[in-house]
Parts: C-alpha cells; structure tokens; sequence
C-alpha cells in the first residue's frame, strides 16, 4: 500500500487508532504528518518503562507543548515490576542472557503495550525498513497478530536523511541525545551513542547479535 493510500485508509477506518511515542525523530514526523493529514481524533501514547533518559522525558514535555495535546503513559503493572527488579537488581543481571533481558522488556514494554492497544483498530509506528535486519521486510499497512489490529508503518521506505530533512524543515523538536551520538533510543541501561561507521542500531542492546535487537513490541507475526 502507499504512503498516500495508508493516511486515507486511516481516515475512513472505523475504531479507535492511536500513536506509539517512543521519544525518536521518526515518532515526531509521524505525530506531524498525523496532525495535517487525519481529520480524525486518534490517540499518542507512551510506555512509561522507568527507564527513559532523562532527554527523552525532556522532549515528552517539548511535544506536548508544540502539538498542544496530552501523550498517555502506560507503565508496567507494579507487582510485575517489583518481581523483575527483585531478580534483577542491576543492569548487568539483566544482560547476563538474552531471555532475561527479553523478560525485562515484556514487563516494562510489551504488557503495557497491549493494555495500551486493548480494543484499538489500528496503531501507528515510525518503524522503517532501513533500520535492521529485524526491520526489512515491513510494510506501510500490515495486520500485527500479536496484537490483534491494524499497524501502520508510514515511515516504511523513508530513510534515515529524508526524517531528518522533514524534522529540520518543519522545525520539530527532537532528543537532544542525537546530538551526542545516538542513533536509535531507548531505555537508557540498553542504549549508547556510536561511531559515525556504525550501524543506526549498533548502540542498542550491544551486547546482542543484530537479529535479537527488538524488545518484543515488533516481533514479525504480522504480515501485509
């Protein structure tokens, strides 16, 4: 489908629809293109995990006041949570394997997100093919199994200069952390600025084969 077709789709649909905010450039593009394009309510949300830089909770306000509109956080549920943190007391015992880290993840991301898009027809993502190996094969429109709805990918095809160039030319705010060496952001125990020769995700989850870099809000059961 293309990224005309996918707006006008989202227009006519029928349900609630919402905006994963996840604090990167490519969110706040999406947001934009939302506000001129959708005639419609939809809802943008965040997963509160905990762990944000503190940049990323700096641009929560910086949006919210540019778009003039409410992000809705979801955190992790509080008995879960302090079952995790139990076990895991630092950061290095979450990375010790690579199911524990992936529990890490359910907890503060995927559960929240799926009381976030309980009863959604749709939800939207700056994801992009471009970004992973894990990315690749995305499309502009799919239906995600995992979480029963709609996903819209708008940014599919986009490269990383063309957000770049859309973020400059309409002036939007953006993570002071780019400006530091940070390509890809998330929570701040699994990302790290990299070098100019790296991968745009080398700087997440490190210590983990390029395959294994998504935290499980992504995971490809969906199909086009």
């Amino acid at each position: 489908m293309s990224f005309d077709l996918a707006f006008h789709l989202l227009n006519k649909l029928e349900g609630d629809i919402a905006l994963a905010l996840s604090y990167q450039a490519e969110d706040v593009v999406v947001l934009h293109l939302l506000k001129e394009r959708l005639t419609r309510p939809f809802e943008v949300f965040t997963l509160d995990t905990g762990r944000h830089f503190k940049e990323s909770l700096d641009l929560h306000r910086q949006i919210e006041t540019f778009f003039n509109l409410t992000i809705h956080r979801y955190t992790p549920d509080e008995h879960e949570l302090r079952s995790l943190e139990a076990d895991f007391a630092d950061e290095w015992a979450m990375r010790a394997s690579l199911q524990n880290r992936k529990r890490c993840c359910n907890v503060r991301k995927v559960r929240p997100l799926a009381r976030a898009l309980a009863g959604k027809t749709a939800w939207v993502t700056g994801l992009r093919a471009a970004q992973s190996v894990t990315r690749e094969n995305i499309h502009v429109v799919e239906y995600d199994e995992s979480f029963q709805c709609l996903k819209f990918n708008p940014l599919a095809h986009w490269s990383e200069d063309a957000v770049t160039d859309y973020m400059n030319a309409h002036s939007l705010p953006n993570n002071a952390l780019y400006r530091e060496g940070f390509r890809s952001i998330g929570c701040a125990p699994c990302t790290r600025a990299i070098a100019a020769n790296e991968d745009i995700r080398a700087g997440r989850w490190w210590w983990e084969n390029p395959e294994h870099k998504e935290c499980g809000l992504h995971t490809r059961k969906s199909h086009g």
